[in-house]
């Protein structure tokens, strides 16, 4: 079974909620209400595709002459936010099951056969850039995705972001050096000064819970 929910007593759903709501920092809406929070049980396989990218940016930041420590230590993994859809049941009345809609809804996919990729602009005037878009907190998270579904999924991630190219001014004047960078930070906004993280390999991200919430305009 991919995902379980997490209970009222279970103390791991009490630290995803505090996590959640202690990132939302939006005083002026919109409103939300968390339905269920369920814990993402990764195949053994997604687990290890995962620290392969760890490994990968570990050795690689051994080998640089740049001096990257967090990379080294771990990767610089970070916890990261990914707001998505959901066109099912997910979430209602218990259900733990993903869809079998084909196409399934957002969450599903993403569940079942990882993120994918996708042409991005991080900023008016910046670059387009392959990568998965991840946010520094729920509410950035929420903002970033445009849609007008009041139910919605939240995913909380483990990311290797490793080596971090942040703006232009960091971008390798070689093209062929772009593979140097692990991920591209986008502007500094009113969240941190990495809210937005387009991670270049997309099994540098590993889920481990989702939240369904529900949105209202204040």
């Amino acid at each position: 079974m991919p995902l379980s929910e997490l209970g009222p007593e279970d103390s791991g759903r009490n630290i995803v909620d505090i996590i959640f709501k202690s990132s939302w920092l939006r005083k002026d809406g919109p409103l939300y209400k968390i339905e269920r929070i369920l814990k993402v049980h990764n195949t053994q396989r997604t687990i290890q595709r995962f620290e392969d990218c760890r490994d990968a940016v570990k050795s690689h930041a051994h080998a640089s002459t740049r001096k990257e420590p967090r990379s080294a230590a771990d990767g610089n993994e970070l916890l990261r936010f990914h707001c998505t859809t959901v066109s099912c049941s997910l979430g209602s009345r218990g259900s733990t099951s993903l869809c079998s809609n084909i196409p399934g809804c957002r969450v599903c996919t993403i569940i079942r056969h990882g993120f994918h990729a996708k042409t991005l602009r991080l900023g008016s005037g910046s670059n387009e850039i392959k990568g998965v878009r991840t946010t520094a907190s729920s509410g950035r998270a929420h903002d970033a995705l445009r849609c007008f579904d009041q139910r919605r999924a939240m995913l909380v991630c483990r990311v290797i972001a490793g080596r971090v190219r942040r703006g232009q001014s960091d971008a390798p004047e070689d093209e062929n050096d772009s593979c140097s960078y692990d991920s591209v930070a986008g502007a500094a906004g009113v969240y941190t000064n990495l809210d937005d993280l387009a991670v270049l390999n997309p099994k540098a991200i590993l889920p481990c819970f989702v939240v369904i919430y529900k949105v209202s305009e204040p």
